[in-house]
């Protein structure tokens, strides 16, 4: 693992680190937060997935999270949302799909499928990287996203609610196999056999029986994307068809972007400590 950067900030330090991905075959870059603590203390940690053409730089500039983890003692880890690199498979002009989109996801289908593997980066070979280069506690972790990374936040933690503490999202694609960017990203990288997208899509896995962890979700009435893309009400609907008390809270007068992001970090980073510090 390679240092990119390490920067002092709110009582802690900022980093960026570079590793050879075995699982996309290629770099990968990463951010990881950690506030100031004593040399033998392990800390509790987020993993905050971002959204359709962002890489790690997004959240870390603009997200507003740093003093919220100092103050609830939290680290905070921010990964990429696709692989890259001259060799890798791109669309080109569509921002939608392709380098930037990588939806959280395995692909199957070629020329995806030898790097587009998020999957399996974020939910076996970064953890195993962060646990191994940062004195951050394996058993107490949480996972929150911003729209495509909140689907990828919300499906992560519904196929793995003992792993996670919590799970929150801003403005996530809740059922990707129904709205016009998960269908097309799930249809050229998985194929046209819609009963293999169920595993990545929040509200199938619900109506296949999974239960999440406790899970928070804030959404903008105000997003340009609400209607089409990110049809909060039909996780409200499934969640209460299955029991789960989630908080799905609806925010006036907000749009998608991190204006709203960061007025409510705060409140899930503080959130997510909350359950991090139970037990």
């Amino acid at each position: 693992m390679e240092t990119v950067s390490e920067t002092r900030s709110h009582g802690g330090t900022q980093g960026v680190y570079r590793h050879a991905s075995e699982a996309t075959g290629t770099d990968m870059t990463f951010a990881v937060f950690m506030p100031d603590h004593e040399p033998d203390e392990t800390l509790p940690a987020i993993t905050f997935l971002s959204g359709l053409t962002c890489t790690h730089a997004n959240v870390m500039e603009k997200g507003e999270y740093r003093a919220a983890c100092v103050e609830n003692g939290t680290a905070f880890i921010a990964p990429d949302t696709s692989p890259r690199g001259d060799n890798v498979p791109d669309a080109e002009d569509e921002y939608d799909f392709g380098k930037g989109a990588g939806f959280y996801l395995d692909a199957t289908r070629e020329p995806w499928a030898k790097h587009y593997r998020m999957r399996s980066y974020i939910e076996e070979e970064l953890p195993r990287l962060i646990a191994e280069n940062f004195p951050i506690d394996p058993a107490r972790q949480s996972i929150a996203g911003h729209s495509m990374g909140g689907h990828g936040a919300l499906t992560i933690g519904l196929r793995n609610p003992d792993r996670y503490r919590s799970v929150s999202a801003f403005s996530p694609i809740v059922a990707p196999s129904l709205v016009p960017w998960g269908e097309k990203a799930f249809s050229r990288y998985l194929g046209d056999d819609r009963a293999t997208w169920r595993e990545y899509d929040a509200i199938a896995l619900i109506e296949d029986g999974a239960h999440p962890p406790p899970m928070l979700v804030d959404q903008g009435t105000a997003d340009q994307f609400l209607e089409e893309q990110l049809q909060t009400e039909r996780l409200i609907d499934a969640c209460k068809a299955a029991g789960i008390d989630a908080d799905i809270r609806m925010q006036e007068g907000y749009d998608h972007s991190y204006f709203f992001i960061s007025t409510f970090m705060a409140e899930h980073v503080a959130w997510h400590a909350g359950h991090l510090s139970a037990g």
